[in-house]
């Protein structure tokens, strides 16, 4: 299973409980010393973001190998791409169907992460891509891309931001739910923020008021802790705002709003993730294991409409991939590699928990990965 969706509705909340581990590393300095200077205390957006991506020892930031099977490769999680191969193969040919409906010979990736989706798509799709570019805002996962994807030459390229028009295919796999959030807190009475302050050598849990509040009115339970997805929102945005022909798909686990803040769900989705087990403290080992939350995929789809993007469709992982053909791919596989791909589709594992989600602009063509089982009624 993969271990980043190993997670219930009712995940632990980020609270007091276990003794926060103390500042002793750089990166752990470097965020004391941001907490000091915002007047000692951190939304936790900021935190997040400093723990995953800041160069001074940021998860992302190091070298090490966070993406494989097991424990014993030395990764701390898997993903679709590095699981089976036909993830790729089955994803290429909506990619191929959008490429030709927006006259487009070129596809962007954000967060490649090792680098297996791209060489599965550079694969399946031959020459009908004649650009393939990486935005990755890590240096050390760049560097793995690139020589893993070297025997593709020039076709390939890294760009360190955005780009200011975007004319193909924009494909993004658990890269929503690696974006910073941010965390508010119910006590019965008031939303408060949380964010992280340091109780002498150690991060701690701190709530301030404030005037955010979840996007659905529902009875929280008091003590409730939950996420909001502002970055992730204003990504979305911009990608739609620069399609200028194309289509973007974006692959993760999460709900529709109404299912991510259902009341009963009181400890929200924040999980981190180390030597494929789960646990729900982030202040612990801080750059030693990943941070990650689901997404709110009806805020995702809206921000993308309000940008002027129309969705393009919305379904379960294992509905997409049946839709794309990923069954008649198998024909030809050998048992173990049936029997990784089944992991892609069955309930209990990613089939379910994971959603794709397109939306686009400029596209006239009923999409091959939604034509049955679309649930764009359920955003």
């Amino acid at each position: 299973m993969n271990e980043r969706s190993a997670r219930g509705a009712t995940a632990a909340s980020p609270a007091g409980g276990a003794q926060p581990a103390s500042v002793s590393t750089p990166l752990q300095r470097h965020i004391a010393q941001a907490i000091a200077a915002a007047g000692g205390w951190l939304p936790f957006d900021r935190f997040m973001a400093l723990a995953l991506y800041a160069p001074q020892g940021g998860y992302y930031a190091r070298g090490d190998r966070q993406f494989g099977l097991g424990p014993a490769s030395g990764s701390d999680f898997v993903t679709a791409p590095e699981l089976s191969p036909y993830f790729g193969r089955a994803l290429a040919r909506q990619v191929a169907q959008w490429l030709d409906a927006a006259g487009a010979d070129t596809v962007w990736e954000f967060g490649a992460g090792s680098g297996a989706l791209a060489e599965q798509l550079l694969d399946a799709l031959g020459e009908r891509v004649r650009r393939y570019a990486i935005v990755d805002v890590s240096p050390a996962l760049a560097a793995r891309q690139r020589e893993r994807l070297r025997r593709f030459g020039a076709r390939v390229e890294w760009l360190a931001e955005l780009p200011a028009r975007l004319h193909g295919v924009v494909v993004g796999n658990e890269v929503l739910d690696a974006m910073p959030v941010q965390l508010l807190h119910w006590d019965g009475e008031r939303w408060s923020e949380r964010g992280v302050a340091l109780d002498g050598e150690r991060f701690v849990w701190a709530d301030r008021p404030t005037g955010l509040r979840p996007p659905v009115d529902a009875h929280f339970v008091p003590g409730t802790v939950t996420e909001l997805h502002r970055q992730a929102c204003a990504f979305a945005a911009t990608v739609a705002e620069r399609l200028d022909r194309g289509a973007a798909l974006f692959v993760d686990y999460g709900f529709p709003q109404a299912e991510y803040y259902h009341p009963q769900r009181t400890g929200g989705t924040l999980m981190c993730h180390r030597a494929h087990r789960a646990d729900a403290d982030p202040l612990a080992d801080v750059g030693d294991k990943d941070i990650t939350s689901h997404v709110d995929f009806t805020a995702i789809a809206l921000a993308a409409q309000d940008a002027g993007a129309d969705v393009l469709g919305y379904t379960s992982q294992a509905r997409f991939l049946i839709n794309c053909g990923l069954l008649d791919l198998l024909a030809d596989a050998d048992l173990r590699e049936r029997a990784n791909a089944q992991k892609l589709l069955t309930e209990h594992e990613m089939g379910e928990l994971f959603k794709v989600l397109a939306f686009g602009r400029g596209i006239d063509v009923a999409p091959l990965g939604f034509a049955a089982g679309d649930r764009t009624h359920t955003l």
